[in-house]
């Protein structure tokens, strides 16, 4: 099994912006503490970190044509990318994709609340940190032995 975790925009940014909501691990950090738990279940995982969303949907195009689960953390584009859900439907329909925020986005800004993604998503984390990783590989990880 091979689960790739993808962050979208501004997410290269973690440990310096708005630290008071994102924490101050960088992504290096959580892609470290990824691993970590990946190589611990045996799973193969890849990273992608981008603020383009048409590189975004070519790498959901990549997974489904691997068969890969995915991990996202879609950043901004949670609430305005619609071509972006489009790619992940071919995901959900096979290995399944969880969506993973590391606030709670339901505690914020009220556009915050809406996702394009939620719906077909297997499951959505928000506001439990970087954890929120942790536990959607350990979820992708048991639904796809």
């Amino acid at each position: 099994m091979h689960v790739l975790v993808m962050n979208g925009p501004n997410l290269n940014r973690l440990g310096k912006r708005q630290p008071e909501v994102y924490g101050s691990t960088t992504l290096t950090d959580v892609e470290a503490l990824v691993q970590s738990r990946a190589d611990a279940l045996g799973v193969g995982v890849s990273f992608l970190q981008s603020n383009h969303e048409g590189e975004l949907i070519d790498a959901v195009h990549r997974a489904a044509d691997e068969g890969w689960a995915v991990i996202i953390n879609p950043g901004g584009f949670t609430h305005t990318s619609v071509a972006l859900r489009d790619a992940l439907a071919e995901i959900a329909d096979g290995q399944g994709f969880v969506e993973v925020h590391i606030s709670n986005v339901h505690a914020r800004e009220p556009f915050r609340s809406h996702s394009y993604l939620s719906p077909i998503a297997v499951g959505v984390i928000a506001g439990l940190g970087v954890k929120g990783y942790e536990l959607a590989l350990d979820y992708l990880a048991e639904r796809n032995r």
